[in-house]
C-alpha cells in the first residue's frame, strides 16, 4: 500500500475510534460529559467473526489452552504496571480467515477488526496493528493480569503494548469482527 493510502487509512480509522468514542459520552446533570463505562455483565465466550460471516465462539477453556504471550503495559487508568497474558488476535484473526504475515499485502491493508464488549463498547483496529509481522506493538484478547484469571473484567480483556492510555482495551471483550473499508 502507498504511503498517502496507509495516511487515509489510518485517519479513517482514527475517525471511527472517535466516533465510537464520542457514541459513548453522556451528559450529566452538571453539563459535563461521562467517559465511564456503563455496567455490563462479564463476558464468558468470545465470538469472532470473520469476512465470509462465518462465526466461531469460543469458551475460556478453549483460549486457555491456546498459545499465549504476555505482555507488560502501564495502565494510565489504573496508573500502575501490569502483566497481561493471553492469546494474539492476530492468531485469532487466522482462524477467521484473515491474511497475516507476509500474506497482508495490497487490499488486506482495507481490513479492519471492531472489538466489542459486554458493554457495547466498541473500538477499531486496523489488521495492520494486530499483527506482529507488520507492527511492533501486541494486541492479546488477556485471560490473565498478574497472573491471575481476569474476574472483575469478564473472561477476555483485549489488550494493546502500543497504546499509551488504555482507550482502545475492551473489557468483557466478547465479540471480536473483521470487516473490509471496501
Amino acid at each position: 500500500m502507498n504511503r498517502p493510502a496507509s495516511l487515509l487509512f489510518r485517519a479513517i480509522t482514527g475517525c471511527l475510534v472517535f466516533a465510537g468514542v464520542a457514541s459513548m459520552q453522556a451528559q450529566t446533570p452538571t453539563g459535563e460529559m461521562d467517559m465511564q463505562h456503563k455496567a455490563s455483565v462479564p463476558s464468558t465466550t468470545l465470538k469472532v467473526t470473520g469476512l465470509d460471516g462465518k462465526e466461531t465462539t469460543y469458551s475460556a477453556a478453549e483460549l486457555k489452552a491456546m498459545p499465549h504471550k504476555t505482555i507488560a503495559v502501564y495502565n494510565e487508568h489504573a496508573k500502575a504496571n501490569e502483566s497481561y497474558s493471553g492469546v494474539p488476535l492476530t492468531e485469532l484473526l487466522a482462524k477467521a480467515g484473515a491474511p497475516t504475515g507476509e500474506k497482508l499485502r495490497g487490499k488486506g491493508f482495507l481490513l479492519y477488526v471492531v472489538a466489542e464488549g459486554t458493554d457495547h463498547y466498541k473500538v477499531v483496529y486496523s489488521i495492520d496493528e494486530t499483527d506482529p509481522a507488520n507492527h511492533a506493538g501486541d494486541v492479546i484478547v488477556a485471560d490473565t493480569l498478574n497472573g491471575e484469571a481476569i474476574a472483575a473484567d469478564g473472561a477476555f480483556k483485549l489488550v494493546s503494548s502500543e497504546d499509551k492510555r488504555p482507550a482502545r482495551w475492551v473489557r468483557n471483550l466478547s465479540a471480536i469482527t473483521l470487516k473490509s473499508a471496501e
